[in-house]
């Protein structure tokens, strides 16, 4: 439904056509009045008067005359802000790419659950969508540019690299900034003074005074409608700035993160160079993150979770915005309308259409 105050139009001067309106009701009354005070329309007038009463006579002109000022506002060609589905249009993906994600308690492992749901998931996605892809390990790197090319993003997910460590917030950072350039953030300063903290999550670092976005930049949480981020990682970072930190940026420029949860709580024993340690998934993080965001956390724990995880990212992330649209289809139906009522209620009573 079209707002009504965001109403304008493409050629306005066609809206003076509307004083024919008026006119032609002048017209009316005029030849109405003279022909009821002329002596030889009096017995037409009788029979008229038997067979339509004022009222009926009175409601179908108005009728016509509706239906002509809508044909008139449409050749004005108006324009409306109406609220209308749409679908984002770049999503970034950041992968969590660490040495736990080789972890088998998700079969075969965690990093190919994760792989098979990217991939399922761009199918999922509308050809005019762009994704790129972001590796978090020790650092994160942009390793692909949003593109719609399809087999490129596949050929990618296909070739993920394992490294050590997992810095979370360095890999939300790298895909904010990535999405929404010139937000006046200083990434480099925030991965600098990251490394220099004690750790991700100390509270007394630097990082507790970063710079956010410039105001021109800053929205509501979750009300930036053409981007996304999707997280999938087991949830532990131990690397870079802090992840809840990075998350509150992404809210402060309005973009919603999507967090999938790859892994399980229970997790599993991992034997990398001689030792061995259990990873699990830890939630906390990945639902925090999301929170903050308002967008949803979801756990792949078995194919059956999997496969519903990519459905309802898909649909998710099926947002809706205000679009200024060309409405003259909507006042051409509504003024065909009434004309055509118009003239068959006058035609069933009187036997002629006007």
């Amino acid at each position: 439904m079209p707002a009504l105050n965001s109403i304008t139009f493409v050629w306005p001067w066609m809206l003076w056509l509307l004083l024919l309106i008026p006119l032609c009701v002048c017209i009316y009354l005029f030849v109405v009045i003279r022909s009821r005070k002329s002596n030889s329309l009096q017995a037409s007038t009788s029979t008229a008067l038997r067979t339509s009463s004022p009222l009926h006579r009175y409601l179908c002109n108005i009728l016509l005359l509706l239906g002509l000022s809508f044909l008139i506002i449409c050749l004005a060609r108006p324009k409306a802000s109406m609220l209308l589905p749409t679908r984002i249009d770049s999503i970034m993906i950041a992968v969590d790419t660490s040495g736990s994600m080789q972890a088998d308690d998700i079969a075969p492992s965690r990093i190919e659950a994760a792989k098979t749901t990217i991939k399922q998931f761009i199918a999922a996605q509308p050809t005019q969508v762009k994704l790129g892809i972001v590796t978090i390990a020790s650092t994160a790197a942009l390793i692909q540019a949003p593109t719609a090319d399809r087999d490129e993003l596949n050929r990618v997910i296909e070739n993920l690299p394992l490294q050590a460590g997992s810095a979370l917030g360095s890999g939300i950072l790298i895909a904010l900034t990535e999405l929404i350039p010139g937000t006046g953030i200083d990434v480099q300063k925030i991965l600098t003074e990251s490394n220099q903290s004690t750790g991700p999550t100390d509270s007394g670092t630097p990082l507790d005074m970063i710079k956010r976005p410039k105001e021109s930049a800053r929205l509501e949480p979750g009300s930036n409608k053409s981007v996304a981020i999707v997280l999938l990682s087991d949830g532990d970072s131990n690397f870079g700035p802090d992840p809840i930190k990075m998350s509150q940026l992404a809210a402060d420029l309005g973009v919603r993160i999507y967090t999938v949860g790859i892994g399980t709580p229970a997790g599993a024993v991992l034997k990398l160079q001689g030792m061995s340690a259990r990873v699990k998934l830890n939630e906390s993080n990945l639902k925090q993150i999301a929170e903050n965001t308002f967008g949803i956390y979801y756990r792949a724990a078995t194919e059956v979770d999997i496969q519903q995880i990519y459905r309802a990212l898909s649909a998710s992330i099926r947002l809706e915005k205000h679009q200024t649209t060309e409405i003259s289809a909507l006042f051409l139906g509504l003024g065909l309308l009434l004309v055509l009522a118009a003239c068959l209620a006058s035609f069933s009573r009187n036997g002629r259409i006007v």
